[in-house]
This record gives C-alpha cells, structure tokens and sequence, in this order.
C-alpha cells in the first residue's frame, strides 16, 4: 500500500513537473518573441530616423550648391548691367548720334505728358545739345499730331552732373514727369530684358515648365 501511493506520488510529481517544464517553454517563447518584436521596432525606429538624417544632410547639400550657383549666376548677370552701365557714361561722347538720341527721349516724353507746354531738365553740360534737339522733337511731334508744343529747358533743375544723360521731361506745372534719363532706361531694360539675358547666358531654366 505504502509501495502504491509513493508511485501515485511520483507520478503526479512528474506530471507537475512536465506541465511546469510546458508552461515555462511557453511563457519563454513568448518573453523571446516580445523581446525580438521590441528590439526590431527599435531598429526600424533608428533605421528610419537615420534614413530621414540623411536625406536632410543630402537636402542641404543640395540647397547650399544650389544657393552657390544662384549667386554665381547673380554675380555675372550684375557684372554685365553694371559694364553697360559704365558704357552709358561714352553714349555723350559721339554728339551727332546723342543728339538724335535726345530728340527721341524729348519726343517720347511729349508723347507721354501730352501737354502743351514742356519743360526739360538735362545736364548743363547737355544744354547745347538739348536746344539743338528741341526744335527737332517739337517739329516730329506737330508731324505726328498736327498739334503744336512749346518745349522749354528747365534750367533750375539740372541734371546731376555725375549723371549719364538722358532727359526728364515735366508737363502740368511740375506735377507729372516722365524719366526719360540714361540711367532710368537701362534701369527699365534691365527688368524687362533680364529673363532673356538669363536665357541666353544661362541656358533654359529646368525648372520652368511654361514659356510665353
């Protein structure tokens, strides 16, 4: 009898023992498995973040050569404006084609002030010139219109003389003027030719898709 139950005894021992050993391989196998998901999130997690920390330094670089190249390109297209800013101060040189070419400023400022009174101010170094032009421009614009026009130099309001040229002309008693120096239509060719002046020096942007 005592022989019976020490083997009953044994054999739930072992049977205790064997579901122990199961329960511990499973609650194992889940540990190991929770472990592993944790630690491939943690790499993924890094894996990404140092993926993002790339494509940010390669942005930069990207951004920086970009900025340099902008510059560049900025510096010479400036470099070019500025050599014909600096030729603007010879057009005064050759007197015959200058003239011609006050005339046309003078006409295109009667044009625009539609007045019939005008004044003009120029360099005092011009008035010469300026006085040859005027009955040229106001003969061209009586042509043109058939209206008379009585253009007079402003002789209290010169032109700087450190100025290229060029004239301004004055309608309506001093309240409207129409900038017609030198500077100012290079100032205006500037703006409206630099797109093709980038064009033509540069190539096509790639970025532009439309074109007019």
């Amino acid at each position: 009898m005592v022989a019976f139950i020490k083997q009953e005894a044994l054999e739930k021992a072992r049977e205790i023992q064997i579901k122990a050993d199961e329960e511990f391989s499973i609650e194992k196998s889940k540990l190991v498995r929770q472990e592993t998901q944790i630690i491939d999130a943690q790499y993924e997690r890094k894996f990404k973040q140092a993926e993002l920390a790339q494509q940010i330094a390669r942005s930069n670089v990207t951004n920086k050569t970009r900025l340099k190249i902008l510059a560049a390109q900025q510096d010479l297209l400036d470099s070019i404006f500025e050599q014909a800013r600096q030729k603007l101060l010879e057009v005064g040189k050759d007197e015959g084609n200058y003239q011609g070419i006050l005339r046309n400023l003078i006409l295109e400022g009667l044009y625009c002030l539609n007045e019939k009174n005008v004044k003009v101010q120029a360099k005092e170094k011009d008035y010469g010139l300026v006085k040859k032009a005027i009955p040229e421009a106001e003969a061209a614009y009586k042509d043109a219109l058939g209206e008379e026009v009585k253009i007079e130099i402003d002789e209290k309001e010169p032109l700087p003389a450190d100025s290229a040229g060029g004239i301004i002309a004055v309608g309506f008693h001093g309240k409207i003027s129409v900038n017609n120096t030198l500077e100012e239509r290079l100032r205006l060719m500037e703006a409206e030719a630099l797109p093709a002046v980038r064009t033509k020096l540069l190539g096509p942007s790639a970025n532009r898709k439309f074109y007019d």
